[in-house]
Parts: C-alpha cells; sequence; structure tokens
C-alpha cells in the first residue's frame, strides 16, 4: 500500500501540470488554427481549393493528438471557425470560405459533367456533392 500512495503522491502533480498546460498550447496555435492559415495563405497567393485544401488538411491531420483522424468535414468547420474567430489574423480569407463547404462555382459544373458521364456509361463513379470530401 506505502508504494501506491508514493505513486500517487508523484503522478498527481504531474498530471495536475499536464492539464493545466494544454489547453493554453493548443489556444496559441492548435491544428485549426495552423490549418486556416495554411488553407488562407494558399488560396490568397493563387493556388485553388483543392491544393489548399490537401494541404491544410494534411497538417490538421498530423497535427490532431486525438485518437482517431480528424474527419474531412469537422477540419472544414475547424478552419471556419478559426478565421471568424480572429479574422484579422487571416486577411481576405473569408471569401474562400465557401469551398471549404462545396461553394466552388467550379465543383457544381464538375459535377454536372460526372453524372452525365456517369448515367450515360452506367458506372458509379459519379462525384456525389453531399461526400465532397474522401478519407
Amino acid at each position: 500500500m506505502a508504494s501506491l500512495r508514493t505513486r500517487l503522491v508523484l503522478l498527481l502533480p504531474m498530471a495536475g501540470m499536464l492539464l493545466a498546460a494544454g489547453p493554453a498550447e493548443a489556444a496559441a496555435a492548435g491544428p485549426a488554427q495552423k490549418g486556416a492559415q495554411m488553407y488562407c495563405f494558399m488560396r490568397s497567393n493563387g493556388n485553388n481549393h483543392e491544393v489548399s485544401w490537401e494541404a491544410s488538411y494534411a497538417l490538421i491531420k498530423r497535427q490532431s493528438s486525438g485518437l482517431f483522424k480528424t474527419s474531412p468535414e469537422n477540419a472544414a468547420v475547424m478552419i471556419a471557425e478559426a478565421v471568424v474567430a480572429d479574422p484579422g489574423n487571416y486577411p481576405d480569407c473569408g471569401k474562400y470560405l465557401g469551398d471549404l463547404f462545396g461553394g466552388s462555382q467550379n465543383s457544381s459544373s464538375s459535377f454536372n459533367n460526372s453524372s452525365v458521364g456517369a448515367s450515360d456509361s452506367g458506372t458509379s463513379e459519379s462525384w456525389d456533392a453531399t461526400e465532397r470530401y474522401s478519407y
């Protein structure tokens, strides 16, 4: 019993330090902020949505510390929340946020083209607008 108490006495202060330091570090530069910074930087420098999204989503997946992989839908919301929470750090990025949720006019035209081609050929390769991002 004495060894169990000794272990608890040693571990509890360390657990308290970890819990206290975690949220402060995450708030400073978490995966959402880094993903938003990358997405907005790439878009403002002329890259299209697809390239910018792939880079920022890869960053979010690698930076997240959870047990499960961040879903594409959640990553898009994380980026949008980071931009809306601090628009001064992401100038002119608001106009690109619609593309994260299917607002790009290019994607709607490719959807129409691929659905027409898929119905003609009888294959199931059509792009589904509700499943914009794949894992």
